[in-house]
């Protein structure tokens, strides 16, 4: 049915969400809505399960509804898309269940696993097309092609019935029996979801709070607004790959500007534990811009206190290599991860001094040192604590009379460890495996190295593993006090399981 264009923009997106019901579940089943235990939170926060839905995310929904209207005439001169991920898996979809031609463009840096994906759902009613390195060189060789061609152009959120087919979810929401809602957090990419979820949410709970979510270097939406119409950013973060847009949709704009209440921005980090909190409780992964919404909730936890939250895991397409990065990037269940650089002389045993004197008993993820000069050092210390002990912490450095700065930059993000090979005496460098339990390296560093040499250089890092691992290097005043401590090292002992020498023609490649 053709939409009246006379009507305003919000009766219409209503109007095609209700038209949607018929349609969508044609390509999909509903998805669950959870609620998520959060510790410690008084309130409930609700989850939207998009990520157990045919594509693991939510954007089957608008382009399936936006192919089905297709008229014979479109249909039979197909479809045409640009996407990296998710909408492009929708369109695949869509394309299969429809016998709709689909030809998807997609960045030449699209991983094997979402090319895949898209093959697999579309079959031989697809063909991709690799272009460029980047989002923007795939959407302008998509429309190059839609104009060369009779194709539709399927955009994934600027349309009015892509829009409409998202706010299927909210509309599932609404039946669930679980509501009402006292607020929701919507992530934003180009805005379809958020102005179909929206919309349909405000219809039928009129009190409910609607709040924006984008990462704070790829807001979009929150720039268009104070411009007052849709802007181009310069330059976007893309850790959040699927909500990585340069632009807000027009479309979007118009609803979102109109129906939400407020738009919060979230760094990765705080992505980051999004991701971990739903894993701790609900032992879902989502990719990141699938956290955002969450994220937002929990940026804002202390003002929900005794209010029902509403978010959307709006995809789980995630690169498994990425894990890593967000492991790295979170703390602990309750404890914020923290970087400190430390300046301690160079002198034997004040390294062990300064771990027993201001960080005995504190969990430390990170250790960076290497020696870069015969006076001082400045070793980095990655540590996960709550505020309080934070400040017990920064205490304890004041009375020790020790100077300190937080750390962040390249040295940490890409393990930079300089050390000198001019200023080290008879080196030696162990590799340790001790067992990931409070104290254990602290003991073995008291236990084993203690008056018997002098650290000049450390490389650890929490794994999540029960066995931790690090690479340590020592030096001695003389080659024979080298050789005693290595002719004593125990192969084992307390609380760890293995230290053996790197063999010193790999240290001489290494320093």
């Amino acid at each position: 049915m053709d939409n009246d264009e006379s009507l305003p923009l919000l009766r219409r997106l209503r109007q095609e969400i209700l038209f949607a019901r018929q349609r969508v579940y044609r390509a999909g089943s509903p998805t669950p809505l959870e609620q998520l235990p959060l510790p410690g939170f008084d309130g409930e926060i609700w989850v939207k399960r998009e990520d157990v839905s045919p594509i693991k995310a939510y954007k089957w929904r608008g382009a399936f509804n936006r192919m089905a209207i297709m008229t014979p005439e479109e249909s039979a001169a197909g479809v045409v898309t640009a996407s990296a991920g998710n909408h492009a898996q929708g369109v695949a979809l869509a394309a299969g269940k429809l016998g709709v031609r689909a030809d998807i463009f997609m960045p030449g840096t699209t991983p094997a696993v979402k090319q895949n994906a898209v093959k697999r759902l579309g079959g031989d009613m697809v063909k991709i097309h690799l272009v460029g390195d980047a989002y923007d060189e795939a959407v302008q060789a998509a429309q190059d092609f839609a104009s060369q061609s009779k194709a539709t152009i399927i955009h994934a959120y600027d349309d009015l019935h892509v829009m409409a087919g998202q706010g299927s979810l909210a509309d599932e929401v609404v039946m669930s029996g679980q509501g009402p809602f006292d607020v929701a957090f919507l992530q934003i990419g180009g805005g379809g979801m958020a102005a179909g979820v929206g919309c349909w949410l405000r219809m039928f709970w009129p009190d409910i709070k609607l709040i924006g979510v984008e990462g704070v270097d790829q807001a979009s939406m929150k720039a268009a607004i104070a411009a007052d119409k849709p802007v181009r950013l310069d330059n976007i973060d893309i850790f959040c790959d699927g909500s990585a847009v340069r632009q807000a949709g027009d479309l979007p704009f118009e609803v979102c500007r109109e129906l939400l209440d407020d738009i919060v921005t979230v760094t990765n980090q705080e992505v980051s534990e999004a991701i971990r909190v739903m894993w701790d409780g609900l032992r879902a992964i989502p990719e990141p811009a699938g956290a955002l919404g969450l994220a937002g909730a929990l940026q804002c936890k202390a003002s929900l206190a005794g209010k029902r939250v509403l978010t959307v895991l709006c995809g789980a397409n995630l690169d498994f290599s990425k894990l890593a990065l967000i492991a790295d990037n979170t703390g602990s269940a309750t404890a914020p991860r923290h970087f400190l650089r430390i300046n301690i002389p160079e002198v034997p045993g004040t390294m062990l001094k300064l771990l027993d004197e201001v960080l005995a008993g504190v969990s430390i993820h990170d250790f960076l040192y290497g020696k870069t000069d015969s006076r001082e050092a400045w070793p980095i210390f990655g540590i996960n604590c709550d505020a309080t002990q934070f400040d017990a912490i920064k205490q304890r450095l004041g009375n020790g009379g020790y100077q300190w700065e937080t750390a962040a930059g390249e040295d940490i993000e890409f393990r930079a460890i300089p050390c000198h090979k001019a200023l080290l005496s008879h080196p030696l460098f162990l590799k340790l495996e001790f067992y990931e339990r409070p104290g254990a390296l602290h003991d073995f560093l008291s236990d084993t190295i203690r008056g018997r040499a002098n650290f000049c250089y450390f490389n650890y890092r929490y794994t999540g593993e029960r066995i931790g691992r690090a690479l340590i290097g020592l030096e001695f005043t003389d080659e024979a006090q080298r050789a005693d401590f290595l002719a004593w090292l125990p192969a084992s002992g307390k609380g760890y399981r293995q230290c053996r020498p790197v063999p010193d023609q790999v240290v001489s490649r290494m320093i």
